[in-house]
């Protein structure tokens, strides 16, 4: 195995356990702070993991640039070219982040990981609808098999008498999630294609624009106390978020740098399986042998759509 793909993996291990962890670090945070709160302090403690590594970044760029003759602040000029764009993005995530803890205190982490493996579906639908990118027949098929082994999972083989509508209520915002996440990331794409923001840039732009929407806007909302950011479980609930979150990200783009989109996408397509051992042991929520059965075929079915994605018509 070569040491590129070795690395590879190792980020794409560590990334799932990150990922993993989110829902259950979500579902930890004090009750003094509601969603839009912990929503803010996510990204905004995102941002500041992503800052250096951002600097370090343009620093490079810049070097490339006056080496090339070019002049040195044209690595930030497709931040102003795109500032309306990015501050619509901005809104969305910051919609997004808010969704996220609503919709896993109502689903759970085992029913919410599972629903958000639907990116994968709204990316290809998106993808058609905004990109003109094509959809095949097969990954047409396996988009109704993912959203069959999903609700196999939800509804526990069907039992539609037993169905908590506190549950179907969580999961259908974390399908909002999904659909919004995705609808973010396709406005995304272009810019990256044209070379005028980088993977490091748009996510720490992205969630600096979130946290700052959503503060401000708690602000106006709620009455203003300080103890409420400074309270030390508090401040602890918002670092560990905020760094779970961002260390996730951070193995997710170092891992599809080192492998190719088909693999990183397969290896965290297993996350629901950790949030689910996670959720397990920490949280003391019920693994059900219908969780297990949705899950494989949501896993089975994502590999499926990826592989023909980056397959060659």
């Amino acid at each position: 195995m070569e040491l590129k793909t070795k690395k590879g993996l190792i980020f794409g291990i560590i990334g799932v356990i990150f990922v993993g962890l989110q829902p259950i670090v979500a579902k930890t945070r004090p009750l003094v702070i509601n969603a839009y709160l912990a929503a803010a302090m996510t990204c905004l403690v995102e941002a500041a993991i992503f800052l250096p590594l951002m600097l370090l970044e343009l620093r490079k760029i810049n070097r490339t640039n006056l080496k090339n003759g070019n002049d040195k602040i044209k690595g930030l000029k497709g931040w102003k070219d795109n500032f309306w764009l990015l501050f619509s993005i901005g809104i969305i995530f910051a919609i997004n982040q808010i969704l996220f803890f609503v919709g896993y205190d109502l689903a759970g982490a085992i029913n919410g990981s599972l629903t958000q493996k639907t990116t994968v579906f709204f990316s290809l639908f998106l993808g058609y609808l905004i990109l003109g990118e094509r959809i095949t027949k097969l990954q047409i098929l396996f988009s109704i098999v993912l959203f069959f082994g999903l609700s196999i999972g939800i509804t526990q083989f069907f039992s539609l008498f037993e169905l908590d509508l506190t549950i179907l209520i969580g999961v259908s915002i974390l399908l909002l999630i999904s659909f919004l996440w995705m609808v973010g990331h396709t406005l995304t794409k272009p810019m990256f294609t044209r070379k005028e923001l980088t993977p490091i840039q748009m996510v720490f732009l992205r969630n600096f624009l979130s946290g700052l929407i959503i503060i401000m806007t708690f602000f106006l909302i709620y009455p203003f106390d300080l103890n409420l950011f400074f309270e030390p479980a508090n401040y602890l609930f918002y670092l560990r978020m905020g760094a779970v979150y961002g260390a996730g990200l951070v193995c997710w783009y170092k891992t599809l740098s080192l492998l190719d989109v088909s693999k990183a996408s397969t290896i965290f397509g297993v996350t629901p399986i950790t949030s689910a051992l996670f959720a397990t042991l920490f949280l003391e929520e019920i693994f059900t042998l219908a969780h297990f059965v949705g899950t494989i075929i949501v896993i089975i079915s994502i590999v499926l759509i990826v592989n023909q994605k980056k397959s060659p018509e």
